[in-house]
C-alpha cells in the first residue's frame, strides 16, 4: 500500500452541530481543500487522530461530553506541531486569550466569514508544511542519510553534490508548495521532478507539459480545459491537465518561456488554488502540486521585464539547481559504463570496456548538452563498435571536434570591455601563447597527445608538427 503523504492529510472539523460541519466543509471544499474529516462527537476525535493524522483541526469550544476547552490542551500535548483553529460563538476576549495560551493557532468567532475561514486554514496548512520541512531538513543535515534512495534510482551518480540535492528533495517532498527546478539543457531536471513526485507519496498522477511555444489561449486550454462552445471547434467539454493531475503533480517544463499573460493566470492558480475552464464562469478547485523547470536565468528575465517577480517568488518556495555535468565529472566513469550497458542491451551486443584515455578526454570536455549529450556520444560509439574488448575513441574525438567547430563559427568578443582573457605585464608573442596552450592541453590530457590534439581542435599530425617545431626552437 502506498504511504500517505503528509500533504494529503485531511483537515478535521470538530463540532456537534451537523449544519455547521456541512457548511464549513462546503466552504473549504470550494476553496480547494480536498480532504476533510468531520467529527460530530468530541469523544471520537483522539481515537480518530490515532488512525488518521491531521493537517489542521477546526475545533468548537462548547460541545457536550468533552468540551473543546478540555480537548485543546490534550491535543497540544499529544500533537504539539498540529495547528488547532478554535471556532466558537463566544465573543469573549478572555476566552480567546485563554485558548491562545493553551496553544490554539487561531481563534474564529461564529458565524465566520468565508474569506476569514479560508485564509486561516490556508495559513495553518502552510505553517504545518514548513514545520515538517524544517524537521526533515534538520534530520537529513544531521544524519547525512537518504531514507528513500530508490526514488533516485534513475539518476546515476556518486557525486556528493548530487547526494546533497537528493537529501534536500527528500526534505521538501512532503510540502504542498511549488518547487522550481533550474539547470542547463540535458542536466536531468525532468528526472528530479519524477523523483520528487515519487517521494511526495501523492495519490494522484504525474502530469507533464512543456509550455514553451504555447500562446495564452493554448496554455489556458491545455491547463484549464474548456466547456462545450467556448470557441469554434469546442464540440464537447474537455478537462485540462490540472484536472488530470488532481491529487498529484503538475510538471510545467520550460516555464521561463511562458508568455506574460499566461504568467498572470498561473500566479492566480498558485495563490487561490482555483481556476476557470475556458467558457465557464464557475471556479474549480485545484489540489495538484505544481513543479516547474527552466534552463533560463529567471533573475535576468525579471530584470528585463520578461518574467513576473511575484510569480518567481511564488514558484521558488523551494529551489533545486541541477548542476551541469562538468561540475560533477567524478560521475563520468559511472555514467559511461551505465550508458554502454544500456546501448549494448538495446542492440544486443556485448558491452566493451571504456579506456582510461576516454575518461581523461571526456573529463576535459565542457559538455554543453550535459548528460544527454554524453548518452548520445556513448550510444553512437556503441553503434559504430566493430568488436574488441575496449571501446574505440574515434567517434568521441569527432563529436568533440564537431562541437568545437560549432563554437569556432561564433567570433570571440574583442571589445576592450569584453576581452575573454586579461593579460597583465608583458604581452606574449603568438609562439609563446601557442606553447603555453599546448603545454596546458598535454597536462590536462595526462601527456596523451591524441587527447591534447582534440582539446586544441587539431589533428594528431598537426600537433606533432607544432611539437617538433617547438623542439627545434629550444635547441641552442
Amino acid at each position: 500500500m502506498k504511504e500517505q503523504s503528509p500533504a494529503s492529510w485531511p483537515v478535521f472539523l470538530v463540532d456537534d452541530d451537523p449544519s455547521v460541519l456541512h457548511a464549513t466543509a462546503a466552504v473549504l471544499h470550494s476553496a480547494g481543500v480536498a480532504r476533510i474529516e468531520t467529527v460530530d462527537d468530541s469523544r471520537k476525535l483522539l481515537p480518530a487522530l490515532e488512525r488518521q493524522p491531521a493537517s489542521t483541526i477546526l475545533l468548537d469550544l462548547f460541545m457536550p461530553h468533552v468540551t473543546g476547552n478540555e480537548l485543546l490542551p490534550e491535543i497540544v500535548r499529544i500533537y504539539p506541531q498540529l495547528p488547532i483553529i478554535v471556532m466558537t460563538a463566544a465573543q469573549d476576549v478572555e476566552t480567546a486569550v485563554l485558548s491562545m495560551k493553551e496553544g490554539a493557532f487561531d481563534y474564529l468567532v461564529k458565524p465566520v466569514e468565508e474569506s476569514r475561514l479560508v485564509a486561516s486554514v490556508r495559513h495553518a496548512l502552510e505553517v504545518q508544511s514548513l514545520r515538517r520541512e524544517m524537521g526533515a531538513l534538520k534530520h537529513y543535515l544531521l544524519s547525512d542519510c537518504l531514507q528513500h534512495g530508490e526514488a533516485f534510482a534513475g539518476i546515476v551518480t556518486n557525486s556528493r553534490k548530487m547526494r546533497a540535492l537528493f537529501q534536500y528533495i527528500e526534505a521538501v517532498a512532503v510540502s504542498a508548495e511549488p518547487v522550481l527546478i533550474s539547470g542547463e539543457t540535458g542536466a536531468g531536471k525532468e528526472m528530479f521532478a519524477h523523483a520528487l513526485h515519487k517521494l511526495s507519496a501523492l495519490p494522484g498522477p504525474f502530469v507533464q507539459v512543456n509550455v514553451a511555444g504555447l500562446d495564452d489561449t493554448l496554455f489556458s486550454d491545455t491547463l484549464f480545459g474548456h466547456r462545450k462552445g467556448a470557441f469554434t471547434g469546442a464540440d464537447e467539454n474537455r478537462a485540462g491537465l490540472i484536472a488530470q493531475a488532481s491529487g498529484g503533480t503538475l510538471f510545467l517544463d520550460e516555464i521561463g518561456d511562458l508568455s506574460m499573460a499566461s504568467q498572470v493566470k498561473l500566479l492566480r492558480l498558485l495563490q487561490e488554488h482555483m481556476y476557470f475552464p475556458l467558457g465557464s464562469d464557475v471556479a474549480r478547485p485545484s489540489d495538484a502540486r505544481v513543479v516547474c523547470a527552466t534552463n533560463h536565468n529567471l533573475a535576468q528575465l525579471m530584470r528585463q521585464h520578461q518574467f513576473r517577480s511575484d510569480l518567481f517568488f511564488r514558484l521558488s518556495v523551494h529551489q533545486v539547481e541541477v548542476p551541469p555535468l562538468r561540475q560533477h565529472t567524478e560521475d563520468l566513469t559511472l555514467l559511461v559504463q551505465h550508458f554502454l550497458d544500456e546501448a549494448a542491451a538495446a542492440i544486443k551486443k556485448p558491452a566493451p570496456e571504456p579506456s582510461n584515455e576516454l575518461i581523461t578526454l571526456l573529463s576535459n570536455y565542457h559538455f554543453p548538452g550535459n548528460v544527454r549529450e554524453l548518452r548520445a556520444m556513448v550510444f553512437n560509439a556503441m553503434a559504430l563498435h566493430r568488436g574488441g574488448t575496449v571501446l574505440a575513441m574515434e567517434s568521441f574525438h569527432q563529436a568533440i571536434q564537431k562541437q568545437q567547430k560549432v563554437h569556432a563559427d561564433y567570433p570571440m568578443p574583442t571589445t576592450p570591455d569584453s576581452l575573454p582573457v586579461i593579460i597583465p605585464g608583458r604581452f606574449p608573442t603568438l609562439d609563446e601563447v601557442e606553447e603555453a596552450m599546448i603545454e596546458e592541453a598535454l597536462r590536462r590530457a595526462n601527456g596523451n597527445q591524441g587527447i591534447a590534439a582534440t582539446l586544441l581542435g587539431l589533428s594528431r599530425p598537426a600537433l606533432n608538427r607544432r611539437l617538433a617545431r617547438q623542439a627545434l626552437h629550444r635547441k641552442p
